[in-house]
C-alpha cells in the first residue's frame, strides 16, 4: 500500500471544497418570449415535463433531446419537482395560449380548405418542363 503525501490530501481537500462551492446555473430559464427553457438550449420545460408525465425515464428523456446532457435531465426535473405548484400552473396556461393560437389559426385558414386546396393540386398536371 502506497502512502499518500500531506500536499496530494490537501490538493484534493482544495479541489473538493472548490467544487462544493460553485453555484451551477439554474437548470431551467425563461428566454425573451416568456418560454421557459431547460438548460441553455432550445428545448421547452413542456415538452421535457410532458415525456416525464407519460412515464419515460430521465434517460429516456436525454435520449429524446440530443442537445440535453443527462445531468441538465436530471437538473430540470429536480427543478420541477421541488417547485410544481407553480410549474403546472405555467404549463396549463401554456396549453391553454396552444389551444388559442391553434384555434386562431383554424379560424383564419380552415383545415378543410386546406386540404381541398392540397387536393386540388395534386389533380393538376405537372407543369415543370420533363427533365
Amino acid at each position: 500500500m502506497t502512502a499518500i503525501s500531506t500536499q496530494t490530501c490537501r490538493t484534493v481537500r482544495e479541489t473538493a471544497m472548490q467544487l462544493a462551492l460553485k453555484a451551477d446555473p439554474p437548470p431551467v430559464r425563461q428566454d425573451g418570449h416568456g418560454v421557459l427553457r431547460v438548460a441553455d438550449t432550445r428545448v421547452t420545460l413542456d415538452s421535457l415535463v410532458d415525456l416525464y408525465d407519460q412515464g419515460a425515464s430521465a434517460e429516456e428523456i436525454s435520449l429524446s433531446f440530443e442537445a440535453l446532457e443527462l445531468h441538465e435531465v436530471y437538473a430540470a426535473l429536480g427543478y420541477y419537482l421541488a417547485h410544481r405548484p407553480v410549474l403546472d400552473e405555467y404549463l396549463r396556461m401554456q396549453r391553454q395560449a396552444g389551444a388559442v393560437a391553434r384555434a386562431e389559426a383554424e379560424r383564419r385558414c380552415p383545415p378543410i380548405a386546406l386540404r381541398s386546396r392540397l387536393a386540388a393540386r395534386r389533380r393538376l398536371p405537372d407543369a415543370s418542363p420533363p427533365g
